[in-house]
């Protein structure tokens, strides 16, 4: 089994015993979570689809920890003006573990 779920403006495929990396949410290590914006879900050979998300499904999932992602550079340069600027962005995540996919 698996789910679509929207989590902020990203969505992920997951299924049971997935971790994966979203952008930070609120919660301790250990805290569980419940995802309840599910774009699509697929048990076997049947498919519910949402218009947009599926009434009465849900996702739980346990915080792993919280987690910085690699920084990322920008460098804008201006030829001929002695004019550049650098900046710097670490953007902050959670990775969460699936622990089940519920539908009604």
């Amino acid at each position: 089994m698996y789910a679509i779920i929207e989590v902020g403006a990203k969505q992920f495929n997951v299924k049971k015993g997935d971790i994966i990396e979203v952008e930070k949410l609120e919660g301790d290590k250990g805290k569980g979570i419940v995802f309840d914006k599910i774009l699509l879900a697929c048990e076997d050979d049947k498919i519910e689809v949402g218009q947009p998300y599926i009434k009465g499904a849900s996702v739980k999932a346990e915080v792993l920890c919280q987690i910085k992602a690699a920084k990322v550079v920008s460098y804008k340069y201006r030829r001929r003006k002695a004019s550049h600027t650098k900046k710097g962005h670490r953007q902050k995540l959670t990775r969460v573990k699936i622990e089940e996919i519920k539908v009604s």
